[in-house]
């Protein structure tokens, strides 16, 4: 017996088998704040919310540091080693918001740029491979034991950002910065997969996402499908964190513009685009 759904528009079939004396205190005390208000809050995703609030709390902390007369840094600019977290989802409503619960953990690696343009500016673009998608989980009855379908669909692209980027001395070679920028992406593979329980009796599902073979510079989508995925993305980003010597750390969301469907209107309504919020380590190479 088979049992056809839908995930994010895409069409599948499941077969059963964050004056000078006193700038250290606020430094030191917001870091407090920070890690309190993320042990408060376990939903990963107020947390990485309540992260981005407190972020901007420090750079307030900096920018008071900065006028109090304390040394800046230049801005040397660079290259890092990124990677990290990744809590992908997919809009579900007009409206363009999603549906926490679909939320699915993924990843991202690669490297970006740092470009000097003076002392509190740079341009950061840089190359990613980066995953994105979303999950669904139905339950028959209230027994989440059995009777259930689970989907995650992970699509895999390379992603170039391009950022513009403000820095905010604090002391030494620790900076704030905050900034945004558009990107664009394609994918390269990823994988959808499911499992079913019904009365006892398990079955898994797994496929290679299909995307479909588009030319970019028309207008059209070529070779679209319901059963395929659009294979250029493209959005807005948003990011903040800090650079501390030959470290960074960071938050960034990224508001997907595109459809994920090949065949689906991209100005009809804002659902079924990508949104992800994304934490990142980086190290100065």
């Amino acid at each position: 017996m088979s049992n056809e759904f839908r995930l994010a528009g895409i069409h599948y079939s499941f077969f059963i088998t964050s004056e000078h004396y006193n700038t250290s205190l606020i430094s030191h005390y917001s870091s407090l704040i920070v890690w309190h208000e993320i042990g408060k809050h376990r939903s990963k995703k107020n947390a990485m919310k309540k992260l981005i609030f407190l972020l901007g709390a420090f750079g307030m902390a900096a920018f008071v540091n900065a006028q109090t007369g304390i040394h800046r840094s230049a801005n040397p600019g660079g290259a890092y080693l990124k990677g990290g977290l990744n809590l992908a989802n997919i809009s579900v409503n007009n409206n363009g918001t999603v549906d926490n619960a679909n939320m699915l953990t993924s990843f991202h690696i690669g490297i970006a740029g740092d470009i000097s343009l003076g002392d509190v500016l740079s341009f950061q673009p840089g190359l990613l491979v980066t995953g994105k998608g979303s999950k669904t989980e139905i339950y028959l009855n209230s027994n989440q034991s059995d009777n259930y379908y689970k989907l995650k669909t992970n699509p895999i692209y390379l992603e170039v950002p391009a950022n513009l980027v403000f820095k905010v001395p604090m002391s030494g070679d620790t900076r704030f910065f905050f900034g945004a920028g558009p990107y664009a992406a394609v994918g390269i593979g990823g994988k959808t997969t499911g499992e079913r329980k019904v009365a006892g009796l398990t079955t898994t599902y797994s496929q290679d996402i299909q995307f479909n073979n588009d030319d970019p510079f028309t207008a059209g989508q070529e070779d679209a499908s319901v059963n395929k995925l659009r294979r250029f993305d493209y959005g807005l980003n948003a990011l903040a964190g800090f650079e501390a010597g030959k470290f960074l750390i960071g938050v960034n969301y990224g508001y997907g513009l595109a459809k994920i469907g090949s065949a689906q209107n991209n100005n009809s309504d804002d659902t079924n685009k990508h949104r992800v919020w994304s934490l990142s380590l980086g190290l100065k190479l």
